[in-house]
């Protein structure tokens, strides 16, 4: 393995607000859609499904759980009549298949909305 692509685990990995849980998130899909301001924001991709694990670290206990990201929007905005979802994720936020801690809380924060996931 190159220098240039050794990533760091840490960058993968985000907390509860308790330092109870450790997070971590596997692009498993994304669309086709091309966004069309490449300019102004980046090459970006735009996610569909991913799959959270999501690790117990009091009791080394861990959860999996495959999200479609595409129908949890769409049920956000039925139920809710509001989506602040921003599927868009900048290819550099990408590393060996995961997705960057610091873009973790917006990716699934319908999800917890909906309370598919509890944290």
């Amino acid at each position: 393995m190159s220098f240039e692509d050794f990533v760091d685990e840490r960058s993968l990995i985000s907390h509860d607000a308790l330092g109870t849980k450790e997070i971590k998130i596997k692009l498993l899909e994304v669309e086709d859609d091309v966004s069309d301001h490449n300019w102004k924001f980046g090459i970006r991709i735009k996610v569909k499904k991913i799959l959270v694990t999501i690790k117990h670290l009091q009791t080394q206990q861990i959860e999996e759980a495959e999200f479609d990201l595409k129908d949890i929007e769409k049920e956000m905005k039925e139920k809710r009549h509001y989506s602040s979802t921003n599927r868009w994720v900048q290819t550099t936020d990408v590393k060996n298949g995961y997705i960057l801690s610091t873009r973790h809380t917006l990716l699934i924060s319908d999800a917890v909305a909906l309370d598919y996931i509890v944290i």
